[in-house]
């Protein structure tokens, strides 16, 4: 969670895989009654949203069986409804809303009402249960100094691309299957991006030296 900018006491891993370490964050906060870890990273979805690969995370939350998990996350969606790419993430969770608290959800609503992001939503959170603070996560300036692959999302978009192309930067020798692999895209995706990737790389070379014989 460090290595994608939640503040916590922790060192932070750069390669940490953004959309698992979301949905993993949001099963402990769920299912452990971690608010904390769960206020946290409410804070870095409100921020950071549009770095997110919404294909990839649909697919993590997806493969959950927590329940709780996955009414937090139609929640989300509810609530970042304006990014229309995480529409998918609202049928995820059919029936009544659930509480977030074990007990006491409903004597907290009386007394502080609702949190405003969970208006209307799958899931029923008192206001000030969730603190969210901008403070507990970094800027986008900050993230995208600290992790490679959150870079090259802002640089090119929160796609398949932009996944393939940090993983080559690390890994230039990786073949198209292994990258394919390593990332979860489609094997024609994998291909194209290493296709341009070796082509940039080559053609950025090229003048360097000549302008060296030049000198």
């Amino acid at each position: 969670m460090v290595g994608i900018g939640m503040l916590f006491a922790a060192s932070p891993n750069p390669e940490a895989r953004v959309e698992e370490t979301l949905v993993r964050a949001s099963v402990e906060g769920m299912d452990a009654d971690d608010l904390r870890v769960l206020a946290v990273l409410t804070s870095w979805l409100g921020v950071h949203h549009r770095y997110i690969n919404a294909d990839r995370l649909v697919r993590c939350v997806s493969a959950q069986s927590s329940s709780r998990a996955l009414a937090y996350w139609a929640a989300i969606a509810r609530w970042l409804s304006a990014d229309r790419r995480f529409a998918r993430l609202a049928r995820l969770h059919e029936g009544p809303p659930l509480e977030l608290l074990p007990v006491g959800t409903a004597l907290q609503l009386a007394r502080r009402g609702e949190d405003a992001r969970f208006v209307g939503s799958s899931l029923r959170v008192p206001d000030g249960v969730l603190r969210d603070r901008q403070a507990d996560v970094l800027t986008p300036a900050q993230l995208v100094a600290q992790h490679r692959g959150i870079y090259n999302r802002a640089l090119m978009g929160p796609t398949w691309r932009a996944d393939v192309w940090s993983a080559l930067e690390m890994q230039p020798e990786m073949s198209v299957a292994a990258l394919a692999r390593h990332v979860g895209c489609a094997f024609s995706t994998a291909w194209q991006v290493a296709q341009d990737f070796r082509l940039l790389h080559g053609v950025v070379e090229a003048p360097v030296g000549a302008a060296r014989c030049l000198q």
